[in-house]
């Protein structure tokens, strides 16, 4: 890489990451940990380029319309993977796993974007590194990382990864929305609202929601 095009977030890191030898650099976040309803999505994205020209900013602070207009364009400038785990995994074994799960899955997802002879090299999986959002991740990936807390506002690729991940759970909770009317997923995408809690309180619960988050919704006051 060299130096990156001017955008919201920089590529500091990734380059950092390059200065010690890497040459794959992932940056990886995820969507969705603290819903009522619905699966933990997560992204991982490699870019094509340090040429990479949009002005990409953390996804929370970006309108609907312009994540939708920017997940277009990464998909065009970046490698990309995605990882997505239901409700049924987020019970079973809490947010946390299934969330690195996800981020486990989008990376594999990714790497499979690749030629098999790439593998091949003996020190292929030592030229590969993760940055990921967060303070911490625990993996049995043979992969070097490095967790960034606020890291889709200091990272370009985590900040591509978080509008990936974003969107694509978006849209899953619309999908949901036109399945079950009741709940309002198309306005509040599972979160815990007023609407959302009432709405439990009035039909129960759907097949998609977290038994383990709505405990305390159902609970008598």
């Amino acid at each position: 890489m060299t130096a990156a095009k001017p955008s919201q977030v920089t590529l500091n890191h990734e380059l950092e990451a390059e200065r010690k030898g890497f040459r794959l650099i992932l940056g990886i976040d995820e969507a969705g940990r603290g819903p009522l309803a619905g699966p933990v999505v997560a992204a991982a994205v490699a870019l094509k380029s340090s040429q990479f020209s949009i002005p990409v900013d953390d996804s929370k602070k970006l309108t609907p319309q312009k994540r939708e207009s920017l997940f277009q364009e990464i998909l065009a400038q970046a490698y990309v993977g995605v990882g997505v785990m239901n409700e049924n995994v987020i019970d079973e074994y809490n947010i946390l796993r299934a969330t690195f799960m996800a981020m486990e899955t989008a990376v594999y997802q990714l790497l499979s974007k690749f030629p098999p002879d790439d593998f091949k090299a003996e020190d292929f999986s030592k030229q590969i590194c993760l940055l990921i959002d967060g303070n911490q991740f625990k993996t049995e990936l043979p992969y070097a990382y490095e967790t960034i807390v606020a890291g889709d506002s200091l990272s370009l690729s985590i900040a591509c990864a978080s509008i990936i991940a974003k969107v694509t759970r978006d849209r899953i909770l619309k999908v949901y929305d036109r399945i079950f009317p009741q709940y309002g997923f198309a306005q509040h995408k599972g979160y815990g609202t007023l609407q959302h809690r009432q709405a439990i309180q009035r039909h129960g619960l759907s097949s998609i929601h977290r038994r383990s988050f709505v405990e305390n919704v159902l609970a008598p006051a």
